[in-house]
């Protein structure tokens, strides 16, 4: 008997508490069914609807994402519940869909497929052709996803493809390190698509490992960089590259230095090899990492290369390489630089090459220079020798560069255990000042004592000399050191006092011509007795009439508050910006005077240089340093020109004004304010180099001096700070509101007098105080930068530049401040506060100047209450 319950919607009565219970019920009996780790043939996972895979253990979830608020979606796997999110596997990584109507499923033919919404396919993989209703692929606990087919006799399943086989960026525990699988970096840490960098095995060299840089260029080698003794990068790597069935793995063996260098991290004696992982990271670095537990964060225990010397060749043949250097690399004695004009870049040298050849009709060279705490590549020879025999392998040919021995084992008694090592093609991967370095000895010709190891000198055919004539030859030199020291000494006394009296002089001097500075820029005018206190060349008005063909319209590059500029051409091709003080502009005057008598005292690589001036008349002229990249306004607001800066050079334009600023507040010999920065007044060099420009509104400050007032306020909406726009007040701390308007900009591509919310009319401060508080810090960043961007590099110029724009100006940090935490990686920055004019309306973005209370009628501001 079926019986049929019939139930009427208005005979349902439960209490809320049993309605809650019903329906808690649901939404567990709804999550577990939906959390799956298989898909058949008629399933499929739906981007729009935030469908994933999880691994039956929970260990892994597949699934659609996007990596911060970028447009571009991938199919991807992740460690389950990590947050942020942990990607180890992304299947289109280099055709992103551009929204969420991806769909991830099995087609027809048996491929995987991800299509978006118009049906065309984005990724898919390419198995042998078969048609089965009984296809499956499914999320292991491992991190593979594996597509199978159910064999119709046996019942069991056949393999047909499987992530681990075409990895992304990272090795997982159970993966198989194999002449065919290659981890390729991600473009940046916002974009996974194929980068750089790949870690594969060297197929040069069993059983070790390379980095190759645009898949083809030698970037890093496993036993090789800087160790010729001993090498343990290949026993750190193989359990988890070489595929071992054991499950845990003894943690400390592997990494014996993590507890020295982590004193705090708390280190298990058996780890779970299934919490490892390697990760060729977008920077060219591989990283090994581990975890204690899966709740655990995770621990970089191992990584290469550690610094730029671990590079491989980082410096090339002979050249020493040290990090902690200005320079990264320096030749080797008696050696001198391949390529000259490429040795004091940022780049990696082509190397060193000798200057004088090791053997020639002269003779050979047998004296040897003792390298310390040296690392160096691989030698070509080993044997067992001690330390004499060594050196005379070494002396045999003209082809040997270097040696160096181990006699360690003696000294227990066991001779005949000594080994030598020979280098007769070329020294490589040399490491100076290294931790665990050794001993090497090149062969160089005669240098100064002192440089040279005594006991490695050769006597060759010279024979000995009498004993007492080594003697008298000791005595003689003795006594001529003495004399030469006491005549030193003498002469170092009296230079120190004539130069003692140079510096009185000199004093007196500068305080003349800094009465005399004072003198001019307090003169209504520039009379032509005036040119004797400037320090600068002179330029008559005949020659630059032909450098800038008489100011004609083509040469004409601009015009700005001072007057018009042009660009001008001297004989023997010396290009320059010339700056003519307009005869109508009372301000132009005082601009004038200000950049003759402060650019002319400043040297500094990120400030204009000013090369001359001249005065004929009512003419009067600035020649500066031609910037063919014009000002960096003109790059950062142009929608075309801007996808030319990406943020690598947008960030060192930010550390270069900084590092500018810095100059002016703090390291010249005057102190100054700028009181006008602005995009407009950074320029730009040929290597896209800043160059902070205009002084023409500067203040000079005398001793300790650090602000002051004006009751005339000049300069530039959008830029100026609070208590200067609406009192006049002035100090350090005014340019650094403005450096921080100006990081704003340049990350975001917008000008801060913009509109941002037509309701709340907010300036970019406001804008971005807004994002900052509400977490979306980042989505004041430029969609140009999304390809280039380095994420912890920009979080950290918004802060710094919020921390520049707070209203009260003694929280505002200095210049010094400022260049600590753009250049710090693990500096924790301080969190700022409301910035000023957050609302804003009807400011204009050009110069102005005003009296005070003109300025406080003019600025119509609204300042939120704290």
């Amino acid at each position: 008997m079926v019986r049929t319950i019939i139930i009427s919607r208005t005979e349902i009565h439960m209490s809320p508490t049993i309605f809650i219970l019903y329906a808690l019920f649901f939404c567990l009996h709804f999550t577990f069914f939906f959390a799956r780790d298989t898909l058949t043939l008629n399933e499929s996972i739906s981007g729009q609807h935030g469908e994933t895979l999880i691994s039956a253990g929970k260990r892994f979830e597949l699934g659609f994402f996007r990596i911060m608020s970028t447009p571009r979606r991938y199919l991807g796997i992740w460690y389950y519940r990590s947050n942020p999110k942990i990607t180890v596997w992304v299947a289109n990584r280099d055709f992103p869909l551009t929204d969420d109507s991806g769909v991830f499923a099995i087609s027809k033919d048996g491929n995987l497929e991800v299509l978006d919404g118009n049906k065309s396919s984005h990724w898919s993989t390419k198995p042998e052709k078969w048609v089965s209703s009984k296809g499956i692929v499914k999320l292991l606990d491992s991190g593979n996803l594996v597509l199978s087919e159910e064999d119709e006799h046996s019942g069991s399943l056949r393999v047909i493809w499987q992530s681990f086989d075409v990895p992304t960026d990272t090795f997982l525990p159970g993966m198989e390190m194999n002449v065919n699988l290659k981890l390729i970096s991600w473009i940046s840490p916002d974009n996974p698509g194929s980068g750089n960098f790949t870690f594969e095995l060297d197929e040069d060299r069993e059983n070790q490992y390379i980095i190759k840089k645009e898949r083809s260029i030698a970037y890093w080698k496993s036993g090789v960089s800087g160790k010729f003794i001993e090498s343990n990068d290949t026993s750190v790597l193989s359990p988890l590259l070489s595929n071992v069935t054991r499950s845990s793995l003894n943690i400390t063996k592997l990494f014996p230095k993590l507890r020295n260098n982590n004193p705090n991290i708390i280190i298990p004696s058996i780890l779970d090899k299934s919490n490892m992982r390697l990760v060729m990271n977008y920077d060219g670095q591989v990283q090994y990492l581990f975890r204690n537990s899966e709740s655990a964060p995770w621990i970089m225990a191992w990584s290469e290369p550690e610094d730029n010397c671990s590079v491989f060749k980082a410096c090339g043949n002979f050249a020493s390489c040290n990090s902690k250097r200005g320079s990264l690399c320096t030749c080797l004695h008696g050696f001198e630089p391949v390529s000259p004009e490429e040795w004091n870049s940022e780049e990696f040298s082509q190397g060193c090459t000798r200057e004088k050849p090791l053997c020639s009709k002269d003779g050979k060279i047998r004296d040897f220079q003792r390298l310390k705490v040296m690392k160096v590549g691989k030698p070509d020879e080993e044997s067992e020798a001690n330390a004499t025999e060594c050196k005379e392998d070494c002396l045999r040919g003209c082809n040997c560069q270097a040696f160096a021995y181990d006699e360690a084992s003696q000294s227990k008694g066991r001779l005949g255990n000594s080994r030598c090592w020979i280098w007769s093609d070329s020294l490589n991967n040399i490491e100076d000042d290294a931790v665990g370095g050794h001993e090497i000895f090149l062969r160089v010709e005669p240098i100064l004592k002192g440089q040279i190891n005594s006991t490695m000198q050769d006597g060759g055919s010279r024979g000995r000399k009498p004993q007492w004539t080594l003697i008298v030859t000791a005595t003689i030199a003795s006594v001529s050191v003495l004399a030469c020291t006491i005549a030193i000494i003498y002469i170092l006394k009296e230079k120190v006092k004539r130069q003692e009296d140079r510096e009185s002089t000199l004093a007196l001097q500068y305080y003349d011509s800094q009465r005399h500075v004072k003198d001019l820029m307090d003169s209504v005018e520039f009379k032509e007795e005036d040119k004797k206190g400037i320090d600068l060349p002179f330029f008559d008005f005949e020659s630059i009439l032909a450098a800038t063909d008489s100011f004609s319209e083509a040469n004409k590059l601009g015009k700005g508050g001072f007057g018009p500029v042009y660009k001008g051409k001297f004989p023997g091709g010396q290009e320059v910006a010339v700056k003519r003080l307009s005869s109508v502009s009372v301000q132009g005057l005082e601009e004038f005077k200000n950049e003759v008598v402060l650019i002319a005292r400043l040297q500094h690589r990120n400030l204009v240089r000013l090369l001359g001036y001249c005065i004929e008349g009512s003419e009067k002229i600035l020649l500066y340093e031609y910037m063919p990249n014009k000002s960096l306004d003109f790059f950062i607001f142009d929608r075309t020109l801007r996808m030319l800066l990406d943020w690598e050079m947008r960030f060192n334009i930010i550390l270069g004004v900084a590092r500018g600023l810095l100059y002016l507040h703090q390291d010249s010999r005057l102190r100054i304010i700028h009181r006008d920065l602005k995009t407009s007044n950074i320029l730009l060099d040929q290597e896209m180099n800043p160059k902070i420009s205009d002084f023409g509104l500067a203040r000079i400050f005398e001793g300790t001096q650090t602000e002051g007032t004006t009751n005339r306020v000049v300069g530039t909406y959008g830029y100026m700070s609070p208590e200067y726009a609406l009192d006049g007040f002035f100090s350090v701390k005014s340019d650094v509101f403005s450096f921080g308007v100006v990081v704003l900009e340049i990350i975001s591509g917008k000008k801060n007098t913009g509109f941002y919310n037509s309701e709340k009319a907010l300036s970019l401060l406001g804008h971005a105080w807004n994002l900052w508080q509400e977490d979306k810090a980042l989505d004041i960043m430029e969609r140009q930068l999304y390809a280039t961007a380095k994420t912890n590099e920009i979080l950290k110029c918004i802060n710094v530049g919020l921390l520049c724009v707070q209203e009260d100006p003694n929280d505002r940090p200095t210049m010094s401040n400022v260049v600590i935490m753009l250049g710090s990686e693990t500096a924790t920055l301080p969190t700022p506060k409301q910035p000023a004019f957050v609302l804003r309306r009807g400011l204009s973005s050009s110069a102005s100047s005003s009296s005070k209370p003109e300025t406080n009628a003019k600025l119509t501001v609204s300042l939120e209450a704290r």
